[in-house]
């Protein structure tokens, strides 16, 4: 059995998602859910599918002891970034060598860093007219999206697109998507 622990900032959407593809697996459970935000919506999500909830703060993060004996009473294998915002830092990164995953809504390395996350990469996509954009699905490292690609998928990006409307594609190709290369690295 393959423990998870999603990490998350916000609406919680995808670590739901993935939740619920593992809901009934023999294989993959989830450990908990890890937000940075109390107020974050992900919380409720969390509290619904009563999935343990785990909070920590920058300092904590960065300072890793705390959180290290939490993924380690869990059993954690793997970690899932589902819209965590915060970076990493080396220690946690290095304590789990490609087996921490995260999604990206563009087709790196383009549109990728500091700051390049949400609705900030649409509008960059849309701002520099590109014909295509979609997911990218990678490992962690020590630099902000810079990680070994598992996975992309890519769609088109119409001429009349607007972040609303690209926001909305790339989320289904997230949900599609995610659960299923996250079950395809853990049952390798």
């Amino acid at each position: 059995m393959k423990k998870l622990a999603i990490f998350g900032s916000g609406t919680g959407s995808n670590a739901e998602n993935i939740c619920r593809y593992f809901s009934n697996s023999n294989c993959v459970k989830i450990a908990f859910i890890c937000t940075n935000n109390k107020d974050a919506f992900i919380v409720s999500r969390a509290k619904k599918l009563e999935i343990p909830i785990v909070y920590t703060t920058k300092n904590s993060l960065n300072n890793f002891t705390k959180l290290r004996k939490k993924l380690n009473d869990y059993g954690v294998d793997y970690i899932i970034l589902a819209g965590f915002l915060l970076k990493l830092p080396v220690k946690m990164v290095n304590s789990y060598p490609q087996k921490i995953i995260n999604l990206h809504p563009s087709l790196l390395p383009k549109y990728g860093g500091r700051g390049m996350y949400g609705a900030n990469v649409h509008h960059a996509v849309i701002k520099n007219k590109e014909t295509e954009s979609g997911i990218t699905i990678h490992f962690v490292n020590e630099l902000y999206d810079e990680g070994r690609v598992i996975f992309q998928k890519k769609l088109v990006v119409s001429v009349n697109e607007t972040v609303k409307s690209l926001e909305k594609k790339i989320r289904l190709l997230e949900l599609e998507y995610f659960p299923k290369i996250i079950e395809k690295i853990l049952l390798r």
